[in-house]
């Protein structure tokens, strides 16, 4: 164990972890910052589903000594939006984009803006033309987040209307299937369409091969009402 081990309290950790994207892009770092922000930036990735405050935490310490670099930043926000500190993952995420050009980081920014009780803004970020050039996961996971924006402002029929085509030009294998027939199945569920709900939660349960949700859950609470 070196000094720097001692010194972060990380102890031995694998950095070989960390997606190949992200060694690229701490490239802009000198060596030295470069090796610290990486045992980080792998610490946070470690913790991320099991303690997601603990994550934030490693992440933070990336963050002050590595933020020049777009997936640092980007590593702090999503560690904060799990950790359900959004003002922080906005911010963060924010600067990833500016830093990096990451459109693709628009659904997460749109849902900090639902949950920091921002509906229209959220709205306004999938209805820009960056939001609209989105493709596959990156465009599905924006519509359900759009569609739920609609939602939270009591337009349901809306919400409807903006998955019905995806959802209806979306083919069972894509790999964001099962989470965009669940969320078109919801929405049709909060307008009143009970049986259209539960044919779209079968759709959701069958394209579900990854276990993402809870459709089969859903259909029996259905079939016993």
């Amino acid at each position: 164990m070196t000094s720097e081990d001692f010194r972060d309290g990380l102890g031995d950790i694998d950095v070989s972890v960390l997606p190949r994207d992200v060694v690229r892009d701490l490239e802009v770092l000198n060596p030295g910052v470069k090796a610290r922000v990486q045992r980080w930036l792998t610490a946070t990735i470690l913790t991320l589903e099991e303690d997601p405050v603990q994550a934030l935490e490693y992440a933070q310490q990336a963050g002050r000594i590595g933020g020049r670099s777009s997936v640092v930043r980007e590593a702090v926000g999503i560690a904060a939006y799990h950790a359900g500190e959004f003002a922080t993952a906005r911010k963060e995420l924010q600067a990833a984009r500016r830093i990096g050009g990451r459109d693709d980081l628009i659904p997460l920014l749109a849902d900090c803006e639902r949950a920091l009780g921002n509906p229209r803004k959220a709205i306004e970020l999938a209805s820009s033309p960056e939001g609209k050039r989105l493709r596959g996961d990156t465009q599905a996971e924006l519509l359900l987040v759009a569609a739920g924006a609609r939602a939270d402002l009591g337009q349901t029929d809306a919400a409807v209307a903006l998955l019905r085509g995806p959802c209806a030009q979306t083919p069972d294998s894509a790999p964001w299937a099962a989470r965009l027939f669940y969320g078109y199945a919801d929405a049709l569920l909060a307008a009143g369409d009970t049986d259209a709900a539960r044919d779209w939660f079968m759709r959701s349960s069958a394209a579900d091969i990854e276990d993402e949700t809870d459709a089969s859950d859903r259909i029996t609470d259905l079939d016993a009402n």
